[in-house]
């Protein structure tokens, strides 16, 4: 375990990259398979490594010396190994509140679970939930702040709704004239820019801007868009800094240091995900339920057709009423799956998606997982209406992809006047 902070200077706090103190809920079952992969790096085999925003602390602490500061943070906002929050304080930053999203500032809330506010037990900080009822900081929230942080990790897709967060995050600092710091991370899938364009029809809570399933952008350049397409809408425009990753390019492989949520628990995961959450809106169970979540595919109606099994249970922190709880299910399993092929195409892998559809019995009840949530409606995570219809009528993969190609084009355009990275 590392020292305490408090006692150590800025320069040696900038050392401790690689040394990573991890939140156990938010890496359940690290012990069976790690986030590292044996085709990942963290730009460690060339001359020069990743930094990430948070890490070059001598860029940003002048901004905050003596500014009352809030931070939306998780467990995955850190400097080296320790908490952003905790590594701050030790610095003698005056942090007055923490805004915690999905699953907590701390990360001990399952996926979807109410979150509350609460006072953090470790530094007595008041910790305001943006996950319930309220989705943005309200003006009471931000009258004793002088400037607001934005750091976590997000993976690059578009129902990963942390970009969400984010939007309503730049909405309230406009609204009430905050400068928002952001702090950049790398997007592990930052090399993957494909899927159906949002159809405006079908915004919700998993999708709520028109871009593709994966974007190909970090969160700050991400930032960058949400201010220059007017996505805060009413002409609001967000005070927006942005502290860039160093020795970063979208085609870096990147390990991450600290799972990013419970459910993405390994690289693995991490990886499949662009895929894999689209089997959200189908009878497919996804590993919820298991510690290799996102790793593995099966539904009990496919014994017979697949050897490999699997049982979802219910598991507080990470889901404790998984679809298919306490049943084995046939299917798939991609936990050994070669990630760098997926690097190479630069595709979503609709193939899985495909093979599983042909192979369920009742075809009619394989996209019959809505349960009245979006995140279980299929069209709300593909995004359009024409993907479940394309599949059902056995439309072959290169006519699915290029009915998104003129969407995608456009939207490449677009992307290409907010990125700070090649």
């Amino acid at each position: 375990m590392m020292k305490n902070t408090s006692r150590l200077p800025i320069a040696n706090i900038l050392l401790c990259l690689g040394f990573f103190l991890i939140n156990p809920l938010f890496t359940s079952g690290l012990h069976a398979q790690s986030l590292a992969h044996p085709d990942e790096t963290n730009g460690t085999g060339g001359s020069k490594s990743i930094i990430t925003g948070a890490d070059q602390t001598a860029r940003y602490l002048p901004l905050l010396k003596g500014k009352r500061v809030a931070i939306l943070a998780n467990p995955s906002s850190i400097i080296g190994g320790e908490s952003l929050v905790d590594s701050l304080l030790a610095l003698g930053i005056d942090i007055v509140k923490v805004f915690g999203p999905e699953h907590g500032f701390r990360g001990n809330a399952s996926n979807g679970a109410v979150v509350g506010n609460e006072t953090d037990a470790k530094t007595g900080i008041p910790i305001i939930s943006l996950y319930g009822k309220k989705k943005s900081p309200s003006q009471q929230d931000m009258a004793n702040v002088d400037i607001f942080i934005f750091d976590i990790q997000d993976v690059g897709c578009r129902f990963y709704t942390y970009i969400n967060v984010l939007r309503n995050v730049m909405q309230s600092c406009a609204r009430y004239n905050k400068p928002l710091l952001v702090l950049d991370r790398p997007n592990p899938n930052g090399y993957l820019i494909d899927g159906p364009i949002l159809d405006m029809r079908l915004k919700s809570g998993i999708g709520q801007f028109p871009i593709p399933i994966a974007y190909g952008m970090t969160i700050g350049e991400f930032a960058q868009m949400i201010n220059g397409e007017g996505w805060l809408g009413s002409d609001l425009h967000c005070d927006l800094k942005i502290i860039p990753i160093a020795n970063y390019d979208h085609h870096t492989a990147y390990t991450l240091p600290v799972a990013p949520s419970p459910n993405l628990n390994t690289q693995q995961s991490i990886m499949l995900y662009p895929t894999l959450c689209l089997f959200e809106g189908t009878i497919i169970s996804q590993g919820r339920g298991t510690y290799f979540p996102f790793t593995v595919l099966g539904a009990p109606a496919l014994q017979g057709k697949y050897d490999f099994s699997f049982k979802p249970e219910g598991i507080k922190g990470m889901s404790e009423h998984p679809l298919h709880e306490d049943k084995d299910c046939y299917g798939l399993d991609l936990r050994k799956f070669d990630i760098g092929t997926l690097r190479q195409s630069g595709k979503i892998h609709l193939e899985w998606l495909i093979e599983l559809y042909e192979a369920y019995p009742d075809k009619s009840k394989f996209f019959d997982h809505s349960q009245s949530s979006q995140m279980g409606n299929f069209d709300y995570l593909a995004g359009n209406y024409a993907l479940k219809k394309q599949i059902i009528a056995h439309t072959p993969i290169e006519k699915i992809r290029a009915s998104w190609e003129p969407g995608l084009t456009a939207f490449k355009k677009i992307r290409s006047k907010y990125l700070l990275y090649p």
